[in-house]
């Protein structure tokens, strides 16, 4: 037995589908995909700049030039983070600003500047990771377990 609705539901029904497109966010991914281009490509010129910098103007060498650059990297995601810049940059860049280094840094700031009123042990000790900790933890395990099966294909 199929019921059929009343006119009253029908048009409650559909008002929700018309509330419901008018608040969902539409997105152009062509544009997304240029934001992120233009973001995580700043962002590359920025490092490279670092490493060239590092190598030819501070005399190190190649490893030490990469530390250099990672540091100072890492140094002004974390100082955007805290001055609250990052995020904005993120929401303009998406992905081209939340995959490099920068990205992973800002994953581990935010949580400490969004936690800091709870207190040293139970805001920024405890919350610290939320973000960045199962990254941290997935990499490992893979990291191990493709160690593993290097291992095991070695002894054959």
């Amino acid at each position: 037995m199929s019921e059929s609705k009343n006119p009253e539901q029908r048009n409650l029904e559909k008002e929700y589908e018309e509330y419901v497109k008018m608040i969902t966010p539409t997105h152009n991914l062509y544009l997304q995909m240029l934001k992120a281009f233009i973001v995580g490509g700043i962002i590359c010129v920025i490092g490279q700049f670092l490493l060239n910098f590092a190598g030819n103007r501070l005399g190190m060498d190649k490893d030490m030039a990469g530390s250099f650059c990672s540091l100072i990297l890492v140094f002004i995601s974390v100082l955007l983070t805290g001055l609250n810049i990052y995020p904005s940059i993120v929401k303009f860049g998406g992905a081209g600003a939340l995959v490099p280094i920068t990205g992973f840094a800002n994953s581990v700031a935010a949580p400490a500047v969004e936690f800091k009123k709870e207190g040293q042990v139970f805001g920024i000790g405890c919350k610290i990771f939320t973000i960045a900790g199962p990254v941290i933890l997935y990499g490992i395990f893979t990291s191990w377990v493709l160690g593993i099966c290097y291992w095991l294909v070695t002894l054959l």
